[in-house]
């Protein structure tokens, strides 16, 4: 085993043990190669996600291993690790790490933590929720190319109602889009949102996209995953890491990159050479989420019930029965 590395990060000395440890085995990158991708990536990574709690994706014998889903830190963690409390759908509590600096992404990374995934609110603040994330998922019989098509979609029709939004890969199959918003509205009223856009891209494009929760109506289309949007759900996050053999990168790129990105050569050794932050002023350009709420109501006011929620959250008003049409039909 080598000996700990330690890196002086945000005024705190943060030891890598075993850096040496391979963690990626297409390249054999190592514990210490991710260290040195974060801090490469370090001012764009926190513009996104500083000070959000994290759920954390643990790997402790690299990408190939077992893993878990880590929400409570551990009961033994620095005097200077901040956590915060977040609550799941049925009101149980934890303590989760919050992504306060450089120095709080490397102690999770010595962890073997090989994904972050972010959620929607500061923890000053989590009565507010400040992202829509509008995840498009390739369904089955989709190819990338039909995500670039309905990524292109999305983002038309968010720019006809004034919306500006930013573009990421999701580091594996996916296309990501956010839209930074006003403080303003809650997780329910950013789900609203969400749902409204789901429904308005599958009307203006029928073929193409589709805001079918029950997987047999899909068909061949890309599922805008509006539930993504429900309170305490967490997403990927932007600049994060993926567990994957290749370090591939959930990477933000540029709207005029979309057409020819290949998603899977982003990585821990090309991303940090792209140079510059395709989401730079975001935070200083906070949306309003109003527009989809109006649709929103439309569409409750004209007699469409609440899209389904996902099977752990509690029943919620409005929601249509939460079984699949096919089972639906059945005497």
């Amino acid at each position: 085993m080598s000996e700990a590395v330690v890196i002086e990060t945000d005024g705190v000395e943060v030891p890598i043990t075993s850096p040496d440890k391979v963690f990626f085995t297409e390249r054999a990158e190592t514990k210490l190669d991710l260290v040195r991708y974060y801090q490469a990536v370090a001012a764009p990574l926190l513009a996104t996600i500083q000070g959000r709690p994290l759920l954390l994706e643990r790997y402790p014998a690299g990408a190939s291993g077992k893993s878990w889903f880590q929400k409570r830190v551990p009961k033994s963690v620095p005097p200077w690790l901040r956590t915060t409390v977040v609550s799941t759908p049925n009101g149980t509590t934890s303590d989760a790490l919050v992504a306060a600096d450089l120095a709080h992404i490397l102690w999770a990374v010595n962890l073997g933590c090989l994904g972050f995934h972010v959620w929607p609110y500061h923890a000053e603040t989590p009565e507010v929720t400040d992202e829509l994330r509008i995840d498009l998922d390739p369904s089955p019989g989709v190819g990338f190319e039909q995500l670039r098509e309905a990524a292109g979609l999305t983002r038309e029709l968010l720019a006809e109602l004034g919306i500006e939004a930013h573009l990421k890969t999701s580091g594996s199959r996916g296309l990501h889009i956010y839209v930074r918003l006003e403080p303003k509205w809650d997780g329910y009223q950013v789900r609203a949102g969400a749902v409204a856009l789901a429904r308005e891209l599958e009307r203006r494009h029928p073929q193409r996209i589709t805001a079918k929760w029950w997987k047999e109506e899909r068909g061949p289309r890309v599922f805008v995953d509006f539930n993504q949007n429900a309170p305490h759900k967490t997403v990927f996050g932007a600049w994060c890491v993926r567990p994957r053999a290749g370090a591939q990168v959930s990477t933000p790129i540029r709207w005029d990159e979309l057409d020819t990105v290949v998603p899977d050569e982003l990585t821990i050794a090309t991303v940090p050479g792209r140079g510059g932050d395709p989401w730079a002023g975001m935070n200083e350009r906070p949306q309003s989420l109003e527009p989809l709420l109006e649709w929103s109501r439309r569409d409750l006011a004209g007699g469409l019930m609440d899209a389904p929620w996902p099977p752990v959250y509690p029943k919620q008003p409005g929601e249509p029965p939460r079984v699949a049409p096919s089972r639906a039909k059945r005497p």
